[in-house]
């Protein structure tokens, strides 16, 4: 088992180092790996017959559950094979759960339209408060940008320049990505920045940092109580999807999508296609090279022409 040990944190250094993994990611690597171990007598050792008996430990859990530990076991045991420190590799008789990505939750153009407009009646008098104008800021960068709510509160004061329509991010794994900001949100954010002191490292500062993820949800849940909206329906992450499904609603490319939101696998992305197939199918229709095409009869039968 100590080798395990050894070899768990080469392998989990090759994810940071490599791939970029996240903290978060390394650690829920790190458990499944050891927990794997325990069960198997050590992973270094452990034969395809062994790996099989996973799926009966494992009955219990939920298919994303096993999914997830299985696709930890097949990254440790490639990255064994790559080195050189196992000659074969036993991963092929790991489990393969069915899985579907559950669809995001969604909210209407509609719904949004009714957070915006009583931001615009909160600011709509000869002094607005500086909290909401912070909310406006955040909630225009939220839906405008398709931000992560940590992306968002952790952004430095001067991250939007005034000749500048965009941001450049650097998300989950280190990767670095170009955020268009919009007109509307670049004028919100303006207006907050006459209240955000010069001398603070934060866009939004709160305390001795920046305002937390915590109340970030907190604000977007009271906005949409406000607003008429249960609660529970919206969080920033809803948001985030909000603006993603309302691009591709309008027409956005799928990879400019995949772009701006950050994700390392369009698969990711095609999500949100599933709210849009009335478009699909009557953009097939219209702008396909067969919908120009007329019909005529063969043997009494309708043909393409």
């Amino acid at each position: 088992m100590g080798e395990d040990a050894a070899l768990i944190d080469r392998f989990l250094e090759m994810m940071a180092a490599e791939r970029g993994a996240s903290r978060n990611t390394l650690l829920a690597y790190r458990a499944d790996l050891q927990g794997a171990a325990d069960l198997v007598g050590g992973l270094v050792v452990a034969t395809k017959d062994r790996l099989a008996e996973l799926a009966t430990a494992w009955a219990a859990l939920a298919a994303s559950s096993v999914a997830r530990k299985s696709s930890a076991l097949r990254a440790f045991y490639a990255f064994l094979e790559e080195e050189g420190l196992r000659a074969d590799n036993p991963s092929a008789a790991l489990p393969r759960p069915v899985t579907r990505r559950p669809l995001p939750k969604i909210l209407s153009t509609q719904e949004v339209e009714s957070l915006f407009a009583l931001i615009a009646a909160k600011l709509a008098v000869d002094h607005p408060a500086p909290l909401d104008l912070r909310l406006s800021a955040l909630i225009e960068l939220l839906y405008g940008s398709g931000l992560r709510a940590t992306e968002l509160v952790s952004l430095p004061r001067r991250a939007l320049a005034s000749d500048r329509p965009f941001l450049i991010l650097k998300g989950k794994g280190a990767r670095e990505r170009l955020v268009p900001i919009s007109d509307r949100a670049r004028a919100a954010v303006a207006a907050w920045l006459l209240h955000v002191s010069a001398d603070s490292p934060w866009l939004f500062p709160s305390g001795k940092s920046h305002v937390s993820r915590i109340r970030l949800y907190q604000m977007v849940k009271a906005l949409a109580a406000a607003a008429g909206i249960a609660p529970e329906r919206v969080s920033p992450h809803v948001l985030r999807h909000a603006f993603a499904t309302h691009l591709l609603e309008g027409g956005a490319d799928l990879r400019a999508l995949q772009s701006m939101l950050g994700h390392a696998d369009i698969g990711t992305t095609q999500i949100y296609t599933h709210v849009d197939s009335r478009r699909l199918v009557e953009l097939v229709n219209s702008r396909h090279p067969l919908a120009s095409m007329t019909h005529r009869r063969v043997d009494g039968e309708a043909s393409a022409s």
